[in-house]
């Protein structure tokens, strides 16, 4: 995934070049270019594959304008200009073919706009516009977060107890309400519903990592978490259900680690088979929340899941959750009989929302968002809290595991761009 070598400082990258496939377009950029300030003679015949040569030997610019115009395969051709791209590099293409599918497809890779050919001068300045107001932003300074790393795994200890719907609340409070930076993997490989509940498109950067551990690495992540807002990001599947997962979860480790360089916190949706099959992925777990429902069987299997985490995350603060939680007359069994039971207490309990949760899903908003007074988001809320206060609290904000890797998300093209926007915009005409 990493660009060739090639011996350059940011002082050295030129503010903008363009690689274009016709003398029309080259004509509408110059004069625009002109007014930016920029050079019209960096304005270049050869379209992307000229763009793919040129930057694997030089170089990338701060503002790098491509013509898919003769591009056969857009999306692929842009994901190899990722490869010799350096980071900040902000991308803006043109092409010929309107269609949603592919705008989203390519502004989900990264790049900051995509233009209807022919080009006209209003558009140009818009979009070179809002180029130079990102350069011009201030980058996040790395060094100053002295914040731990935040890592939890949220399990559940049956299918069906909320568990995906508690971990992608909780990832999205983490995010904006304790201001953190955060990943949210759904481990679930082909039933994950955590790019769904934030109505993203998953893509297929799990199952890349899955089929290719080697290529797993800071600009893999980058480029392969979908974006749900500017703090909150998640890498999610969808995979063939005909297609059986062949890993030893050596992918899913490494996909943790290098979350914990890019983030300030991780949210794990965690199914409970993983913790059967790759027991190493709690090993260094921070935080483990068991999620349960009041019936006998979840009370034998969090009973389970309980004595596991005891033995093989020894490290991790456990929190129990009791989730749809119902009238007294509609449980199964008592939460005095549950919790002695599990022989412990219950940390949290979440009432049932019908009503809610059918708006959170038709919003496609997770349930903290959706319904912020509500009582049912209340303790919800007051989990992230605990989980964030747990890392903060150990030696006076120290993390328990190795190493304070804390880092802002680096985009392969711009930084401050993000990887797909929540609602994209239709394509200009």
């Amino acid at each position: 995934m990493n660009a060739p070598w090639k011996s350059t400082g940011a002082s050295l990258r030129e503010p903008f070049v363009a690689f274009v496939c016709d003398e029309t377009t080259a004509e509408a950029l110059r004069p625009i270019v002109a007014e930016q300030g920029w050079a019209p003679e960096k304005v270049n015949k050869g379209g992307l594959r000229n763009a793919v040569q040129t930057l694997s030997v030089s170089a990338s610019p701060h503002v790098l304008f491509v013509d898919l115009a003769e591009s056969g395969d857009p999306l692929n051709d842009i994901n190899a200009l990722a490869e010799v791209c350096e980071p900040g590099t902000i991308v803006i293409a043109a092409g010929q073919v309107n269609d949603v599918r592919l705008y989203r497809d390519l502004v989900a890779s990264g790049i900051q706009d995509y233009l209807l050919k022919p080009l006209n001068a209003d558009m140009l300045r818009d979009t070179f516009a809002q180029a130079q107001s990102i350069l011009a932003t201030p980058k996040v300074n790395e060094a100053a977060s002295v914040r731990p790393h935040v890592s939890t795994a949220i399990i559940g200890v049956r299918g069906g107890v909320g568990a995906s719907t508690l971990a992608t609340s909780i990832a999205w409070l983490i995010a904006q309400k304790e201001n953190r930076t955060t990943a949210l993997l759904d481990l679930d490989v082909h039933f994950g519903t955590g790019a769904l509940a934030l109505d993203l498109e998953p893509g297929r950067g799990l199952t890349d990592a899955i089929e290719n551990p080697s290529r797993i690495d800071g600009l893999f992540i980058e480029r392969a978490m979908v974006k749900a807002s500017e703090k909150l990001s998640v890498l999610s599947a969808e995979a063939p259900i005909n297609a059986p997962i062949m890993t030893d979860g050596a992918a899913f480790y490494q996909l943790q680690e290098e979350m914990r360089s890019a983030f300030e916190a991780t949210v794990v949706d965690l199914p409970r088979s993983m913790l059967v099959q790759h027991p190493h992925l709690a090993a260094d777990i921070q935080v483990a929340v068991v999620v349960a429902e009041l019936t006998l069987a979840a009370a034998r299997d969090t009973i389970r899941i309980l004595s596991w985490l005891k033995s093989n995350a020894t490290q991790a603060q456990v929190v129990v959750v009791a989730n749809r939680m119902q009238s007294a007359g509609q449980i199964e069994i008592t939460r005095k009989d549950f919790e002695s039971s599990i022989e412990r207490k219950i940390d949290f309990v979440i009432p049932l929302d019908h009503k809610l949760a059918a708006q959170a899903a038709k919003l496609g908003k997770p349930l903290a968002e959706a319904g912020k007074t509500s009582k049912t988001v209340t303790p919800i809320a007051e989990i992230a809290q605990r989980i964030c206060a747990v890392v903060d609290a150990v030696d006076g904000g120290a993390p328990k595991s190795a190493g304070n890797k804390n880092a802002s998300l680096l985009g392969k093209f711009a930084d401050l761009k993000g990887l797909m926007p929540a609602k994209p915009k239709q394509p200009k005409k």
